[in-house]
């Protein structure tokens, strides 16, 4: 009866561990997809930009999201791009074609800065 009950346990006990593996396998892929996807994506939070240095490939595309309660824009330093003001949860994207360095800023807050360095 003993055998029994401590068989039992130690089968609940490997049932556990391999559903934890399982489980934290599965969250792990989603994690690494969402990741993924929001490589490109700058917030705009405590006005700040975050990151504030970003490092992409030619071609690729920049999100930037506000999550702040005050409206802000982004503009680039050259004048290449300009958004409109984003209100919070609005959000604004921008296809980087040519290598270089962009700074970016808002144009309401002037103080907000950031980089995008385009390989």
């Amino acid at each position: 009866m003993l055998s029994t009950i401590i068989q039992s346990a130690f089968a609940i006990s490997i049932g556990r561990a391999m559903l934890k593996a399982m489980l934290m396998a599965a969250l792990a892929s989603v994690f690494t997809v969402a990741q993924a996807q929001d490589a490109n994506v700058v917030t705009i939070r405590n006005f700040m930009f975050s990151p504030m240095s970003l490092n992409i490939k030619a071609g690729s595309a920049v999100t930037w999201k506000n999550l702040d309660s005050e409206p802000h824009t982004v503009v680039s330093e050259t004048g290449l791009f300009r958004s409109s003001a984003l209100d919070q949860g609005d959000t604004y994207q921008f296809r980087f074609e040519k290598p270089g360095v962009y700074t970016i800023f808002c144009g309401i807050h002037p103080h907000m800065k950031a980089t995008v360095t385009v390989q």
